[in-house]
């Protein structure tokens, strides 16, 4: 890192209750690459879950005229969506606290994407009539947290298995992977099962839509078996600052895929319950606050920002059909480039962010969506949306890829969970802030096309909370607690 942090991890003193002599040490520069290679594809498997059952198919199945009037559907969908925002937003942070050993980093992943599985595969049940509404509306929000909670130990991964050095690469290529992933599983759904559906698939009782469920249990599952199955071998950091795991050049292998079990390293016992669990959560704020401002003030404007991010996203296809006038074959068209670029953006901002650091590549890509909206704002066609859009999602995928390795480089050894915990908890804390002042600005200045100034308020808005950052002591890859 330049100006910003070092590439060696600092040296503490063990922690009391820590045996790092009792445990094989990883060398600095992190997992194998085929160990790497499992992480990314447990992206590619849950992309599936958001661009299949949550975005683009499953949830308008579920808001369709077959279980009710689009404004009783889409109410009690959004209802059982909050109430998973509000159940993942209170316990992540405890989830990922409990999961800061090996063993339960690992048993939390597993069960987790399980459950997602398990969750996306039953929604094949959820027939076309108004009494299976809440039936699939439930496996939705339920798969929802389930993903979620996976997310926090998956991310909390990243920190061990990429090293200082490539933590970038890992994370751009991670991100990347998941939007190569949702193209080619959301494609395949589109024109095998819906439209012109080549499987050919009966659409009697909405069987076609139906399948689709059952493929994304299917594609889940192939994809995020090979880290559910390591999870326990990968490497960790324990509270002294130490790298545990098997050495990069031992690769491991269908026979013996998981490899010996990691020694565990010991934490601090985690005393009084779920009481106890939130006391112990505060009082690593409070130490944050006192030690590492960076990163807590890195916490709340990552929350915004991304908050913004996933406004690009979420009201793209709206801009692109309502405003620009796109048909639904011109959307998903424009759906398939815009991930393809953000993959391309993710790829090459993780070897920026290694170059020239995180704080670097997020900023450039923040000041680089805000150009990319205000030409959007006076420019109009096709032509401008396809210009703009494209470049909006070009600056999205190294700008989220790079907000990971960020905070990644910012958490004391042995909380990589319970911070990642927070990171969810707090992106999930705002995310009214882009869908509501986008429908503000459209209310108040008359067009749809004015909710891109909202969009554009809550990139801003982080944008300037990022640079009043303070940044890291110099010298530190991490910052003792």
């Amino acid at each position: 890192m330049t100006g910003e942090h070092s590439r060696t991890a600092p040296q503490h003193p063990p922690r009391p209750g820590a045996h790092p002599e009792t445990a094989p040490d990883a060398p600095a520069q992190g997992g194998s690459r085929a160990r790497v290679l499992m992480w990314c594809l447990w992206d590619t498997g849950t992309s599936a879950y958001n661009s299949v059952m949550l975005t683009f198919v499953f949830t308008v199945y579920l808001t369709s005229s077959a279980f009710g009037t689009p404004e009783y559907t889409s109410t009690v969908l959004s209802a059982a969506m909050a109430v998973a925002g509000f159940v993942i937003a209170l316990t992540a942070p405890i989830v990922g606290q409990r999961g800061d050993t090996p063993r339960s980093r690992a048993r939390f992943l597993t069960v987790n994407s399980w459950v997602l599985v398990l969750c996306t595969g039953l929604a094949f049940l959820t027939r076309p009539e108004p009494a299976y509404l809440y039936l699939g509306v439930g496996l939705v929000a339920v798969g929802s947290v389930a993903q979620e909670f996976a997310t926090v130990g998956y991310n909390s991964m990243l920190p061990a298995l990429a090293g200082p050095a490539r933590m970038g690469k890992v994370s751009g290529w991670g991100w990347g992977a998941g939007y190569v992933g949702g193209i080619f599983a959301l494609a395949f759904v589109l024109f095998g099962f819906v439209t012109p559906g080549f499987l050919g698939i009966p659409t009697d009782d909405a069987l076609n839509y139906r399948a689709v469920a059952l493929f994304s249990a299917v594609w889940i599952l192939v994809f995020c078996l090979p880290l559910m199955v390591t999870a326990r071998s990968m490497p960790f950091r324990s509270y002294d600052g130490a790298v545990h795991g098997p050495s990069p050049a031992a690769t491991p292998t269908l026979g013996g895929l998981a490899g010996p079990p990691l020694p565990a390293p010991e934490a601090p016992a985690h005393r009084g319950g779920i009481l106890g669990a939130y006391r112990e959560l505060f009082a690593t704020i409070a130490s944050l606050w006192r030690v590492s401002r960076a990163t807590v003030f890195f916490l709340l404007s990552s929350a915004v920002y991304r908050d913004g991010l996933a406004g690009v996203f979420t009201f793209g296809g709206v801009l692109a059909a309502g405003t620009f006038g796109f048909s639904l074959t011109e959307v998903i068209v424009f759906a398939v480039a815009a991930n393809l670029i953000a993959a391309l953006g993710a790829f090459v901002g993780g070897a920026l962010d290694d170059a020239l650091g995180p704080r670097a590549v997020i900023t450039g890509s923040l000041v680089g969506i805000m150009v990319a909206g205000v030409v959007l704002l006076f420019w109009t066609g096709k032509p401008a949306f396809w210009v703009c859009g494209l470049a909006l999602c070009l600056f999205v995928g190294p700008a989220q890829a790079a907000s990971r390795t960020y905070l990644g480089r910012l958490i004391p050894p042995g909380r990589d969970g319970e911070i990642y915990g927070l990171y969810a908890t707090t992106g999930r804390a705002v995310s009214f802030m882009a869908p509501g002042l986008f429908g503000l600005f459209v209310s108040l200045l008359g067009a749809q096309i004015w909710g891109i100034l909202g969009i554009l308020v809550v990139v801003g808005v982080g944008l300037a909370l990022l640079l009043l950052t303070p940044r890291p002591p110099e010298g530190l890859t991490t910052t003792r607690v």
